[in-house]
């Protein structure tokens, strides 16, 4: 493989080679083509991956290149791409790049959150540090489920509401996360990284408040607000991309929302 190699690039730098001079064609695979051009990006994006003990060279790359054209030819010949998981994973590829090149513009175009802007934003959205207890529920539970995971709760709320001071012990007893193993001990915590309901139930409450039990996707909470962070010791570089992902998510909104008055849409209300 390595004379051949030599070979074609050898022959790819005469100037009477019937390929583009530029870009020649370095092999052929199944009727497919591999220009030097793709080779050579492919195997610089090889060189920033760790290898399992082999040495990164170009034949290798080229290697890769070509068992990669076999495998894919291989399975559209029993129609692989055309499976629903392979589709689907297709369908969110082709999506995210449609996003990417329709939206990309006007990313650009967001400014760097101001300290002023930072500042507003944090003192109506505060750090709260908590510990909580949680119960989990099933996905999607029925009725049942539910109502016994909140006598439990109701139960665990009475007695840590009757000795705060115990509420650790009470996390370590009931609570069913890893948290569960240190107290329920969830640190400080921005807005966007807890469910809606759990920020709602803590925001404005001082240190030592205990919610009712609440429900989140994740189960059934009993929350003890344990502190709240100053403006001055936040990371500032957390809250510059919050409020670049607000921006982001607004001209996100704005884009589909103005598509959907272009599409034909019809959904049975009825049916959900």
């Amino acid at each position: 493989m390595k004379l051949i190699l030599a070979f074609i690039l050898t022959l790819s730098s005469f100037s009477s080679f019937s390929q583009n001079d530029a870009d020649p064609i370095v092999a052929e695979v199944e009727g497919k083509t591999i220009r030097k051009s793709t080779l050579l990006a492919y195997h610089k994006q090889n060189l920033n991956v760790v290898s399992s003990g082999r040495t990164v060279t170009l034949e290798k790359s080229l290697n890769d290149l070509i068992d990669r054209i076999i495998g894919i030819e291989n399975a559209k010949k029993i129609n692989v791409h055309k499976r629903a998981d392979v589709v689907k994973k297709m369908n969110d590829i082709v999506y995210h790049a449609h996003i990417s090149d329709e939206l990309t513009p006007k990313l650009k175009k967001i400014t760097k959150a101001t300290d002023k802007d930072i500042a507003k934003y944090y003192n109506q959205f505060p750090e709260y540090k908590t510990s909580q207890i949680l119960l989990r529920i099933r996905t999607i539970p029925n009725d049942q489920e539910v109502a016994d995971t909140m006598q439990l709760a109701n139960k665990i709320y009475d007695d840590a509401i009757k000795n705060p001071k115990k509420f650790s012990e009470l996390a370590k007893k009931y609570g069913q996360t890893t948290t569960a193993l240190t107290g329920g001990d969830m640190g400080y915590q921005p807005k966007v990284r807890l469910a809606p309901e759990y920020y709602s139930a803590i925001k404005g409450k001082r240190s030592g408040y205990i919610t009712n039990p609440f429900r989140t996707q994740y189960g059934i909470h009993i929350v003890m607000v344990t502190g709240e962070k100053k403006l001055d010791q936040i990371d500032k570089g957390l809250y510059e991309k919050i409020l670049y992902d607000q921006k982001r998510d607004e001209i996100l909104k704005t884009y589909f929302s103005e598509k959907r008055k272009q599409a034909k849409i019809k959904i049975n209300k009825e049916k959900l």
